[in-house]
């Protein structure tokens, strides 16, 4: 069954291009796709989410897909989430349909095969399917310095994925094996004098696939190009690629190699949080401060990774990373909906183009509300939940004899980043929604059904992790 969740979207991009109506056909799989992840949550146990099929022989590759543990499942969930939000978002340009729905589920598709494969090749080979999709419709359908912006962001990931594949590598040789499971039996044969080079090139690599700074410019820009569908896809759900991947190979891999280079680790996630914060604050467009507030809440996540490495026994740090990773899917996905339908009724994402605007679409004005208070931690909603636990985990090995450690001390400086977060998102949502109206926004429309549909899906998955994260966290047990 799990080969029929991955493989459904790019079943539906197959009858898209033999001519099935686009619109429909991504919706229809989408929704399928949706209810298979749901029952998924309930039965991951079970082996009818299992698959293994030989490919080669030597090296032994298989097209294996399975569920080892919950975080697989849930990253899965914020998959078929933000798919079927995505598609029913944003508004295909004329006869571009197929282009249009057929990237948005290659994009998904890739995502599911990277998060459910348990053989390294094709984790990293259904995450480089998404990737091509998300260049081509940058460069294609996007919008401003949309081909300066797909260049720049292939050259990065390009060079990221390089990088990681040269660790990857020399992983499965080392162990012997393609297989992720097999792989990490044989953690014992991974030389730990080699451990710190390994660890530092899956830093590099799947850093940079996250945004981690410095290696996060590419990022803003090109979420700002990037047609609806693609900014909510990528930003919400494949960017948690590098992420689950230092979670899933990095960390039981190499620990020791990781350890080496916490401190650096430490600093670089600090400049997600702080640095990129304070570029946020500056930002004039509503796109580009989007793309930059996501690049800066993945130092949060860091920040949990980074308690997990300096402590691996740490009850907290994996649970800590995995919510938040769903909580800013989702709400990234949600924003930067609701910011394309800004542009699409007014006009402009320029904030000294906009005002007054709830009150012509005060539905739009409520629900923008909503993802704002998300991003920025309102109690209630999934990212408070988050990231109060990434700073529990941060404390959780704090020993009050030997003093406040690496780990406690960027702790406490990224606390800073809770009132950047709010500094910014709510001066846009006072310059965008409040004051007198202006030509632009006077007579603009408001949330019509079509758009309230995907908006209340994510704005639910936020309430209810939220309210209640155990529906989360108790896969992970």
């Amino acid at each position: 069954m799990l080969a029929l969740l991955v493989f459904l979207p790019i079943l539906a991009v197959l009858a898209i291009l033999l001519g099935a109506p686009a619109r429909l056909t991504a919706v229809s799989a989408s929704v399928a796709n949706l209810a298979l992840g749901l029952f998924a949550a309930f039965s991951w146990k079970c082996s009818c989410w299992s698959l293994s099929l030989p490919v080669l022989e030597k090296p032994a590759l298989h097209l294996a897909f399975g569920f080892p543990d919950g975080m697989s499942v849930i990253m899965v969930l914020l998959t078929v989430i933000v798919t079927l939000a995505a598609v029913l978002s944003g508004k295909a340009p004329e006869g571009r349909e197929k282009l249009y729905f057929g990237s948005s589920l290659l994009i998904s598709g890739g995502a599911l095969g990277a998060f459910a494969a348990t053989d390294l090749f094709f984790f990293y080979a259904f995450h480089e399917l998404a990737l091509i999709p998300t260049f081509l419709m940058i460069g294609m359908l996007g919008r401003g310095d949309r081909k300066e912006a797909a260049w720049k962001i292939t050259i990065y990931l390009g060079l990221g994925s390089i990088i990681l594949l040269a660790g990857l590598v020399w992983l499965a040789n080392l162990t012997g094996t393609y297989d992720i499971a097999g792989m990490i039996a044989a953690k014992g044969s991974v030389d730990p004098a080699a451990q710190k080079s390994i660890a530092a090139l899956l830093l590099v690599g799947f850093g940079t696939l996250v945004s981690l700074f410095p290696f996060h410019s590419w990022a803003a820009p090109a979420y700002a190009s990037a047609p609806a569908p693609v900014a909510m896809l990528h930003a919400g759900v494949l960017k948690k690629f590098g992420l689950y991947g230092l979670l899933r190979i990095a960390i039981p891999l190499v620990p020791e190699g990781l350890n080496a280079w916490i401190i650096p680790l430490l600093v670089l996630l600090l400049g997600n949080i702080l640095w990129v914060g304070y570029v946020t604050i500056s930002q004039k467009r509503l796109d580009t401060m989007l793309g930059n507030s996501s690049v800066m809440h993945m130092g949060y996540i860091f920040l949990a990774i980074a308690a997990l490495i300096a402590f691996p026994e740490n009850p907290l740090a994996r649970p800590a990373a995995v919510l938040l990773m769903f909580a800013h899917g989702v709400s990234i996905a949600l924003l930067f909906g609701l910011a394309d339908r800004i542009e699409r009724t007014t006009g402009s994402l320029d904030l000294s183009d906009l005002g007054g605007l709830a009150k012509s679409a005060p539905k739009l004005a409520f629900v923008f509300g909503i993802a704002a208070m998300a991003s920025i931690g309102l109690p209630g909603l999934a990212n408070f939940s988050g990231e109060v636990l990434v700073f529990l985990a941060a404390f959780k090995s704090y020993d009050a004899t030997a003093g406040l450690g690496p780990v406690q001390i960027a702790c406490i400086l990224s606390i800073w980043g809770v009132v950047i977060s709010a500094v910014y998102m709510l001066r846009a949502y006072r310059k965008i929604f409040q004051g007198p109206s202006v030509k632009s926004t006077e007579f603009a429309a408001d949330l019509t059904l079509a758009d309230r549909i995907p908006a209340v899906l994510l704005v639910l998955a936020l309430f209810a992790v939220g309210l209640y994260p155990n529906l989360l966290l108790n896969l992970l047990k």
